[in-house]
């Protein structure tokens, strides 16, 4: 008799685990963070203009602000979580917040683990000259001499096309002083941090037209769990109602200087 007791209650208590799992699983998360009454969003905080610590400890930024405004706009509180970015998609898994708005690339391999709201915006490899340079397109750089940063894809990217001197440098600040004093003829790196060089710094460049160019454009997203539907509609519609009214052009040019969707 006790052993039929025990085997019904198992029998109800896997039954009961069958239907809760599904129903646990169905749960949106927006409807947990309409009842949390917060918005939590990840980025490394390491990464400026897009996340960075500013003068009095606070981590600010363009991805920052995007995340506080589509927190408004789901009517609960932004809180920004800067984390290793190396973990960071692992820590979205784990429930450690709710999206990841940390200037993330878009790719094939991301998209099996996570969904993705936007893009949100859009950067990419960029070839730039002297801003008085007669050179204007990427043929009249052959046999020319061209600098990139060591260890990049730009790099790997340079020696595959072949035709042209490459030269390595150790970052963006050389590659500038290299260009300023002629010893290359153009440089090759991601397109929105020579903007903000020119913006912050006063930097004398210009970006030619590479139309086509592997790398050249690269669409950014916001990852959140996969199976969440209604959370990836409401913040999609955000995010597209703050480009539509302005608000994003304005976050945008406050700290890029230019409209980067």
């Amino acid at each position: 008799m006790l052993k039929s007791i025990l085997s019904l209650a198992m029998a109800a208590g896997l039954a009961i685990a069958a239907v809760s799992i599904p129903l646990s699983a169905s749960a949106d998360d927006l409807e947990t963070v309409k009842s949390a009454g917060e918005f939590k969003f990840a980025n490394s905080g390491a990464y400026p203009p897009f996340s960075f610590v500013d003068e009095s400890n606070q981590v600010v930024g363009f991805d920052v602000d995007i995340g506080n405004e589509i927190a408004k706009r789901l009517d609960v509180k932004g809180v920004g979580i800067s984390t290793a970015w190396d973990g960071i998609i692992a820590g979205l898994l784990a429930n450690k917040y709710d999206a990841v708005i940390g200037s993330m690339t878009i790719t094939a391999e991301r998209e099996k683990a996570v969904d993705f709201v936007g893009p949100y915006y859009r950067s990419g490899r960029g070839i730039f000259v002297a801003e008085d340079s007669a050179i204007k397109s990427l043929d009249e750089l052959k046999d020319k001499t061209i600098g990139v940063t060591l260890g990049e894809t730009h790099e790997k990217w340079a020696r595959e096309q072949g035709g042209w001197e490459i030269r390595t440098y150790k970052g963006l600040p050389e590659l500038f002083l290299e260009l300023k004093a002629g010893r290359v003829q153009a440089i090759v790196v991601d397109a929105i941090p020579v903007a903000i060089a020119k913006k912050d710094n006063g930097e004398k460049v210009r970006q030619i037209e590479t139309p086509g160019i592997e790398g050249g454009e690269a669409n950014i997203g916001i990852a959140i769990r996969k199976g969440n539907p209604e959370l990836k509609a409401a913040m999609q519609k955000a995010l597209d109602d703050m480009m539509a009214d302005g608000t994003y052009e304005a976050i945008s040019k406050k700290w890029v200087g230019m409209d980067i969707r």
